[in-house]
């Protein structure tokens, strides 16, 4: 089996990862899903706060989280 790296623009992802479900000659194993679902999530976030739409969280807010 060969593997291939895209770039895919941020609006697209979803839309491209859904049509690509579809065909039967690709796998698109079920970890790497969720992964790329959580950072596709995390990149729409970091747009958000870049644009100023949603507010940035403290690196100390960050640590006492985890």
């Amino acid at each position: 089996m060969k593997q291939l790296t895209l770039n895919i623009s941020d609006n697209k992802f979803s839309a491209f990862l859904e049509f690509i479900k579809t065909l039967d000659y690709v796998e698109v194993p079920e970890a790497d899903k969720k992964a790329l679902n959580e950072l596709q999530s995390s990149l729409n976030q970091v747009k958000l706060m870049q644009e100023g739409k949603i507010e940035k969280q403290s690196a100390e807010d960050f640590l006492n989280e985890l």
